[in-house]
């Protein structure tokens, strides 16, 4: 485990973090956040860490950079958890079109609001993938979400981050049980999709080295690579 006593850990997201966290299920939400919270909690109790949920439901990259300076950098962050990109993709199937953030938008904008995380706060990164309960990866929608996780993987890279490849936990459950076991709608975790999903990010947390963050090359920001 590489969380230390005392710091604070603020999950940014969409309605997969959000999870009801602003209604019914304050503050933490009922899904995978509140599972990695309480599975902590309960492990290492010595810790007193503090956990914020600031999922927002519906959200894209787009939408955490409206709100990233209250939500992410003002909550001044140890460790800063990212998982975004469901709705980015989704929204080209589902509609509204308009809404649906193509790729290369969608690096640059993730790239740039980590960097200001980081720039701002000193805080490490934990980022998980988007992922599609499918198990067809030739499916349109479940090839773009692959494009759209390699993207958080190589992010990932340039940052140092703690990456959690929730695709490939999702994959591994779809190898032996149905898609609707664990979901839906292929998006929409019941509990034990949202176990799924915490259980990948535990066993990152678990599994990350506790070396010091390189930060991404100041000409990074724009995404250009040089």
């Amino acid at each position: 485990m590489i969380l230390r006593a005392g710091q604070r850990i603020v999950f940014m997201g969409d309605s997969i973090t959000d999870c009801g966290r602003r209604d019914v299920a304050a503050p933490y939400g009922n899904g995978y956040v509140s599972l990695v919270r309480a599975f902590v909690t309960a492990r290492h109790p010595d810790l007193d860490l503090h956990w914020v949920n600031r999922g927002v439901s519906g959200d894209t990259v787009r939408h955490l950079a409206a709100r990233w300076e209250r939500d992410a950098v003002g909550e001044q962050p140890d460790w800063l958890s990212v998982m975004i990109g469901i709705n980015d993709i989704w929204r080209r199937y589902r509609g509204p079109e308009a809404e649906a953030v193509p790729i290369d938008e969608y690096e640059r904008t993730l790239r740039a609001l980590l960097t200001r995380a980081v720039e701002a706060t000193g805080c490490r990164l934990i980022l998980g993938d988007p992922y599609l309960i499918e198990p067809d990866r030739a499916e349109p929608q479940r090839a773009d979400t692959d494009r759209y996780a390699a993207v958080v993987a190589a992010l990932a890279a340039d940052f140092g981050a703690v990456h959690v490849p929730t695709q490939a936990a999702v994959d591994r459950a779809l190898a032996v049980s149905p898609p609707d076991r664990w979901a839906d709608d292929r998006v929409h975790p019941n509990l034990p999709g949202h176990a799924l999903l915490a259980d990948a990010f535990l066993a990152a947390l678990d599994a990350a080295p506790a070396a010091p963050r390189p930060r991404a090359a100041a000409d990074d920001v724009t995404g250009s690579r040089g």
